[in-house]
């Protein structure tokens, strides 16, 4: 029989929804490591004796460890087994996660967390080809509904989690809680997971050293930039010229590498497919509006609103709960619509939710937020799936495990990209906004006058008058300064709904998915 016929009538031993539980475990204890640190690093840094700029390497080293594996996924599971890799990548990330918890300084958490990182690489994608090789074409759609729930819902939930068990229990419980999950992960993948028959282990397979060294350098670097380049004021600083300048030959260099070395680490010649390449360009682009959101809304509520953390968690919740249902929904629709209206009523109403954003002012309540929240929660459902789908739709399975890697790769990527977006535009946006204002200061500005004299008359009655004028002033321009952050958020949130409706014109660029017809298989 050939390998053609072979890959094609193969299917798992289990059922695929069976198998669709066991994956997702993992999936989901990943994917929510990525956000649930986030909340609680200034509890980690006092308790660690450390800044929090020191602090926010327990996030970059995670980060960047993720990234490098990312990539080299598909020749992992092709060369050492799928099967092999899944099960080593839990145990390495759920021991990685009680070292996390152990962590008796800094370095030994961020030792810690590369650990966790280069065990949690490579286990999304190898769980997305699982469940896309699982399932019988005409179901992907609603495989993929599964897998979104927990890439997409996880980060959503994961600062509102930690900051509720870093509030009522301690930070190191966020680590701990991975222990029960990872060791029901692995019993289900020993039990459920199976390598096809196109997967052929081979323990002596050579690996591409220089591939990978460029590989590592390029991502290593790139993602270091990303994550600490406004804290350095980027091109102002000379470590970020020469980070940029080796990340860019790293990347030059990996690129002829791969195209040219007999056995690639990672198969670039995947992007000669038009649906995966334009699929790729979305992912990343969704995932920069959906971690720039997430990264944006809480510090939008609680350095102007002045929420507590775990309440503007919570604000953020009904997105998640809005994206959980709505994606079992889409899951439905998916081969019964075609996949290009539904990925343009999602970038429409991920457009429309960042547009509703962008009317926040001072003055809303939680609520101006929450709806907001709700659509894009739905507008993410309505992308995720059908994007999924429709870029690995031509595909051969064998590619699946190698497009999977980069596309999470890419996810990681806009998601990187996104928050370093928001950082850096609210920083010098603020600063913008403070610059154009600060000329209406001025006593011949009848609203100024008003308001100064104001709160002159209200600070006389508690100190002397030339205090109370010095007060007055230092009250009038902490409004101003206020009123120049509001305006940065909102042009982030307006600037994230024009990238939505920018990137658009792409999904009729999508090779259209037919659905094959119905072989006789067996009953799963």
């Amino acid at each position: 029989m050939s390998d053609g016929a072979l890959h094609q009538e193969w299917h798992p031993r289990h059922s695929p929804w069976l198998i669709a539980v066991g994956v997702m475990l993992a999936t989901f204890m990943e994917v929510l490591d990525t956000s649930i640190a986030n909340i609680a690093l200034p509890h980690i840094g006092g308790n660690l004796s450390s800044t929090p700029e020191e602090a926010t390497w327990v996030l970059t080293s995670y980060l960047v460890a993720n990234a490098i594996v990312l990539p080299t996924t598909g020749w992992l599971a092709n060369h050492f087994g799928r099967k092999r890799v899944f099960i080593s990548c839990i145990v390495l990330f759920t021991a990685a996660s009680a070292l996390c918890g152990l962590a008796w300084s800094l370095p030994t958490l961020i030792l810690a967390r590369i650990l966790q990182g280069l065990g949690g690489g490579a286990m999304v994608p190898i769980a997305q080809s699982i469940m896309l090789e699982s399932f019988p074409r005409q179901k992907r759609g609603a495989a993929m509904a599964i897998f979104a729930q927990g890439v997409v819902v996880a980060p959503i939930l994961g600062p509102t989690l930690g900051g509720w068990i870093t509030d009522s229990y301690s930070w190191r419980w966020i680590f701990y809680i991975n222990l029960p999950v990872g060791f029901l992960a692995v019993v289900m993948a020993k039990w459920l997971v199976e390598d096809p028959p196109y997967i052929r282990s081979d323990l002596k397979a050579t690996i591409d050293y220089i591939g990978f060294g460029l590989l590592a350098v390029w991502l290593a670097t790139l993602q270091v930039l990303l994550d600490k380049g406004q804290e350095a004021d980027w091109f102002g600083a000379e470590w970020v010229r020469w980070f940029a300048v080796v990340s860019a030959l790293a990347f030059i260099g990996f690129v002829w590498r791969e195209f040219t070395a007999e056995h690639p680490l990672v198969d670039l010649r995947v992007f000669k497919n038009r649906n995966f390449t334009i699929g790729l360009i979305l992912m990343t682009t969704l995932a920069a509006i959906l971690y720039g959101t997430t990264a944006q809304i809480p510090l939008f509520l609680q350095t102007l609103m002045g929420y507590p953390a775990l309440q503007s968690g919570y604000a953020l919740s009904p997105r998640g709960i809005a994206a959980f249902f709505t994606t079992a929904l889409v899951g439905r629709l998916v081969g019964k619509i075609r996949s290009r209206w539904l990925l343009c009523l999602g970038f429409t109403l991920l457009a429309v939710s960042s547009f509703m954003l962008a009317q926040v002012n001072l003055q809303v309540g939680q609520i101006n937020v929450v709806w907001p929240s709700i659509v894009n929660g739905i507008a993410i459902s309505f992308i995720f799936v059908p994007l999924t789908t429709v870029t690995m739709s031509q595909l051969d399975q064998r590619q699946l495990g190698n497009a999977t890697g980069l596309y999470n790769l890419m996810r990681n990527l806009g998601g990187s990209l996104g928050i370093a977006f928001v950082t850096t535009m609210l920083a010098r946006g603020a600063q913008t906004h403070q610059a154009l204002m600060v000329g209406n200061l001025s006593p011949s500005n009848p609203a100024f006058a008003q308001r100064l004299a104001a709160a002159k008359h209200l600070l006389a009655h508690h100190s002397d008058p030339a205090t109370a004028t010095h007060q007055a002033y230092a009250a009038v321009y902490a409004l101003l300064d206020q009123q120049a952050h509001l305006w940065a958020f909102v042009d982030n949130f307006f600037l994230f709904g024009a990238l939505a409706v920018v990137t658009m014109p792409l999904i009729f660029l999508f090779k259209r998915v037919t659905q094959p017809a119905k072989l006789p298989t067996r009953t799963h």
